[in-house]
């Protein structure tokens, strides 16, 4: 069973720089996780928040949840929450981060990631699709 996060602001996928993250809404990507889930024979549930604690509270209660793997986008949380990194490293779930665009290619402060380090690995730049690797990647790990 997969625990899918959005960080914030990615609520306006659609509408927000269309240029950098496409037209598609987060509806469309939540809609594509549970198909590529189903493809998969996983349980997936997404959820986004623009709010710190709440994404921290996901986390810390994935397990407890029943939830056997993480893909997160933490969006901006990415560059600066160190206690989002803490509670990625403080659960036993396999994660992964994704980041629809190429972070390495934007803006410099972008380019560094705090919760990277505690993740099991990191997607970027491949739009959409980077949700379905990371979820192939945590299905055949929890096989």
């Amino acid at each position: 069973m997969l625990l899918i996060l959005n960080g914030p602001n990615l609520n306006r996928l659609g509408l927000r720089e269309p240029g950098v993250y496409g037209s598609q809404t987060l509806e469309d990507l939540e809609r594509q996780c549970e198909a590529w889930g189903a493809e998969l024979e996983m349980s997936v549930t997404c959820r986004q928040s623009n709010y710190e604690g709440q994404l921290l509270e996901w986390v810390q209660d994935a397990e407890e949840q029943g939830f056997t793997g993480l893909v997160i986008n933490p969006g901006a949380l990415t560059h600066y929450s160190y206690a989002l990194r803490d509670a990625i490293a403080g659960q036993r779930l396999p994660v992964v981060e994704v980041h629809i665009s190429n972070v390495d290619a934007r803006e410099e402060f972008r380019h560094q990631s705090v919760t990277a380090a505690v993740c099991r690995g990191k997607i970027s730049g491949l739009g959409f699709s980077g949700y379905r690797l990371a979820m192939e990647y945590l299905a055949e790990v929890l096989e």
